[in-house]
């Protein structure tokens, strides 16, 4: 069985970004090292997206395209949710996993 060698290009929100930064500056006031840790992990899953990004289960929700987005966990409790469209993954909402998830993610379908 041949491996698919595909890289795709990633994409990441400017929201996301943001969100990032928001939880990489809270968390930095307790600890800069726990807060470098936590963005080195979230990046680490983002650039792991560039191959087999479909390993990853669909995300569906009631108020979403039904199999439209994936996303994985990274960081122990954040989870990373993305879309795939023809060879570039496209990275719109990143939620701490303790926060109501329904919460978060109604602006994905709003902001397209």
């Amino acid at each position: 069985m041949a491996n698919d060698e595909r890289i795709y290009n990633i994409s990441i929100a400017p929201a996301v970004s943001d969100r990032m930064s928001d939880h990489f500056e809270f968390l930095a006031r307790v600890s800069v090292d726990a807060a470098d840790r936590l963005l080195a992990e979230l990046m680490e899953g983002i650039r792991s997206l560039e191959k087999m990004p479909y390993r990853n289960p669909t995300y569906n929700r009631p108020y979403l395209t039904v199999g439209k987005y994936r996303y994985m966990i990274s960081g122990k409790r954040y989870r990373i949710i993305y879309q795939i469209m023809n060879d570039t993954v496209f990275v719109d909402d990143i939620q701490d996993c303790r926060q109501d998830d329904d919460r978060l993610t109604i602006s994905l379908e709003e902001e397209e």
